[in-house]
């Protein structure tokens, strides 16, 4: 897929199946991950794969989170089966270190930006994927069942699997909208 067609054509779909990527196609999809920018070189990502057994720890986690907040039936629920809304999530993380030249909320943007090019590297190898986030991955729990600390987080759940549906259509933006000169 020429790269210009898919960062212009880019679209979330939420209903994946089975297969997920699997072999050099998931190495690929980690890798894009690895180039996103990075100032001072500080590699300020993690990445955690979660298939088969992964989603029912993941789900074990949200579950957690939500059962200390004592929220209702329904949330945990939702909680419960939300990792198997594809058959991989990737948690994508700003691992933060500090250093006088690159702020945190760079570190995390770079990680976002990680998330991006993972996203974008599964849909140029035929997979698809969808990004979420949410105030559960801001949660102490959660925080503490992926090892964050200090500025660390999660910057947000990548979703990929085998596309269940085509993607809607695009809308178009007017750029006037959005771009300034100065």
């Amino acid at each position: 897929m020429d790269a210009l067609e898919l960062l212009l054509n880019r679209r979330s779909i939420a209903k994946l199946s089975a297969p997920a990527p699997t072999g050099q196609v998931l190495e690929n999809i980690l890798r894009a991950g690895l180039r996103a920018p990075d100032h001072a070189n500080l590699t300020p990502w993690r990445f955690v794969v979660a298939e088969g057994e992964g989603l029912n720890t993941l789900s074990s986690i949200l579950v957690k989170a939500a059962e200390t907040e004592e929220s209702d039936a329904s949330v945990i629920e939702k909680l419960k089966n939300a990792p198997f809304r594809a058959p991989m999530v990737i948690t994508v993380i700003a691992k933060v270190t500090p250093h006088d030249n690159v702020p945190a909320i760079e570190q995390h943007i770079s990680a976002g930006c990680a998330a991006q090019a993972m996203q974008m590297a599964a849909v140029a190898q035929g997979f698809q994927g969808f990004w979420r986030s949410g105030k559960w991955m801001f949660h102490e729990e959660v925080r503490q069942a992926f090892g964050l600390t200090g500025d660390d987080e999660i910057v947000g759940f990548l979703y990929i699997g085998t596309p269940g549906c085509s993607p809607m259509k695009i809308p178009e933006r007017d750029l006037q909208q959005f771009v300034e000169y100065l």
